[in-house]
């Protein structure tokens, strides 16, 4: 009688087993045996032919709208630097003083000469005057008279001269004190404190650089800037008001809050190149750019006129690498079209051919899209991906949460099982 009891229990396991796997393969063949898959949801845009700007984005250089070197108009030593280095200063600002010394000296004698020169003219003015006199009394000489004459009308001259020198050594005196010849930012200092500088030397004392606003130089082929200008004279394209709008992007791909405006295009072809060079106009009241900054410039030269965008993502290639849609049609089935791609325009392409206003493509879920199948199409919202994310991953932590409390209790049942298993192997072994 023992033995039967020994084999009873791992015969009711085995049995426990077969049951489970012949439950699970009836369970598979009820849902294999099911209804068919429901229609995929699908987020669609409608096609709408608008009026799109056409926006060309060319490399160019920031420079300064104003930019002038400091340089010396008097002759002398540098005694004093009076600006701070790179700050900004204004016109007429004095920057450096040369020792006023010398000119000095020359102002205190052209100013000696000038009073001896106004005294012999009032003696001459005074000889005249009795010349004068005498001459209608009959007394004179008609050529003692002319002579009296003559020497006024020298020592007038010498008093000219005089004043003219006088005038020269103030100015001289003047231009001692190096003044700012702009408003801007001024850099660093090339000259210092007992440098000897000259008049009619080269050498730059600093420089000085009108920062606000400042011009944006770039570059357009020759072959494009003709062909926009044709497609406006023929109306393939609008023009705004006659006025192209400018923007820029730095080097690191930020966008430069302040619009700008277009200046000037120049009338030659570089004969290097074949490019064009425009000039901008941007306000810079922060100083964030600098002259020589290497900056994208996106241009506006036309408005095309009914084209068809679509978003970027709506559009698929082939094997053969051309660019195809998911189009709906009125009865929600899904088909394929190829169409032929323009440019970009932002985020979007022009589509040139295959597209017409008012249809239906799918720009999500095209990868459960069978072509001729049905589909359940709901207007796409760009805006949804970015709301959903944050409430996806709070689903994936609670759902993680879950699971972990789940393999807790499993394991608290497997503790619970090891131990009801120890108690019955100490009830049985009493019973050998």
């Amino acid at each position: 009688m023992e033995e039967p009891m020994r084999f009873a229990k791992p015969i009711s396991i085995v049995t426990f087993g077969a049951l489970l796997i012949l439950a699970g393969c009836q369970e598979e063949q009820a849902q294999q045996g099911g209804a068919a898959f429901p229609p995929p949801q699908v987020a669609v845009v409608t096609v709408k032919a608008e009026d799109v700007p056409i926006t060309n984005d060319l490399p160019g250089r920031i420079a300064a709208t104003r930019t002038a070197e400091v340089r010396p108009r008097a002759t002398g030593i540098i005694i004093e630097r009076i600006f701070e280095q790179g700050s900004l200063v204004k016109e007429g600002d004095v920057l450096y003083r040369i020792d006023p010394a010398s000119f000095q000296v020359q102002v205190t004698s052209a100013e000696a000469t000038l009073r001896r020169a106004r005294a012999v003219q009032a003696q001459a003015r005074n000889t005249a005057d009795r010349q004068e006199q005498l001459r209608k009394s009959n007394v004179a000489s008609a050529q003692t008279y002319d002579d009296a004459v003559a020497q006024l009308a020298q020592a007038d001259a010498d008093v000219a001269i005089a004043e003219a020198s006088l005038a020269t050594a103030k100015l001289n005196l003047e231009y001692t004190d190096v003044k700012a010849p702009i408003s801007g930012r001024i850099g660093r200092a090339l000259i210092t404190e007992g440098a000897l500088v000259s008049a009619n030397g080269t050498e730059n004392l600093a420089t000085i650089q009108q920062l606000d606003p400042v011009y944006a130089d770039f570059t357009q082929s020759a072959t494009d800037l003709i062909r926009l200008r044709k497609a406006l004279q023929d109306g393939a394209l609008m023009a705004d008001n006659n006025s192209a709008k400018v923007k820029l992007v730095l080097d690191d791909g930020t966008a430069y809050a302040h619009p700008g405006k277009l200046l000037f295009s120049e009338a030659a072809v570089d004969e290097t190149t074949g490019q064009v060079t425009l000039r901008g106009e941007f306000p810079n009241p922060d100083g964030d750019l600098l002259p020589g900054m290497y900056v994208r410039v996106q241009i506006e030269q036309g408005i095309e006129k009914d084209a068809v965008i679509v978003p970027q993502q709506a559009v698929q290639r082939d094997a053969s690498g051309s660019a195809l849609v998911y189009v709906v049609s009125a009865d929600n089935k899904a088909g394929t079209r190829s169409v032929r791609v323009g440019r970009a325009a932002g985020t979007n392409w022009v589509i040139t051919d295959g597209l017409k206003n008012g249809e239906k493509i799918i720009v999500e879920g095209f990868q459960k899209v069978q072509p001729g199948g049905e589909v359940v199409p709901a207007e796409w919202d760009p805006n949804a991906v970015a709301r959903d994310s944050q409430p996806a991953a709070e689903g994936d932590a609670a759902k993680a949460g879950e699971a972990g409390k789940a393999e807790d209790g499993a394991a608290k049942t497997d503790e619970a099982g090891k131990a009801e298993g120890g108690e019955d192997a100490a009830k049985t072994e009493p019973a050998k």
